[in-house]
């Protein structure tokens, strides 16, 4: 199944300033998707999506030429980093999308809470 990306386009626009999400997160959440998609899906973003708030699963920017320019942003916004450079989930991690996302997702409230829950498993 092929997700379109305005899909996870929209899901990253609910990751808030302070926060930030991994790949993996924000998947896990649009049905039919990989972390790898959502890494494609950031090369063909809208003009205004955080791109920035979105980081490998070990809390470290991807390795790519912006990855200063996006720990620079996360930090401005007080994303709460290790000192191993990741970001401090425990501190910053995001908390999960709007019930107004849930709702127009057709996604079952309940599902999206399991699937949240998991990511501090």
């Amino acid at each position: 199944m092929t997700t379109d990306d305005a899909a996870i386009h929209a899901l990253i626009f609910e990751v808030p300033a302070g926060e930030a999400a991994s790949y993996g997160m924000i998947a896990s959440l649009v049905q039919g998707c990989g972390p790898r998609q959502v890494a494609r899906a950031l090369h063909s973003a809208p003009k205004g999506l955080p791109w920035y708030r979105i980081v490998t699963a070990s809390g470290a920017p991807a390795d790519h030429s912006g990855a200063e320019e996006q720990r620079r942003r996360l930090k401005k916004e007080g994303v709460v980093f290790k000192k191993n450079g990741a970001v401090d989930w425990a501190r910053s991690r995001w908390k999960g999308p709007s019930q107004k996302w849930i709702d127009a997702s057709g996604r079952d409230p309940h599902e999206v809470m399991e699937i949240i829950a998991h990511w501090t498993a």
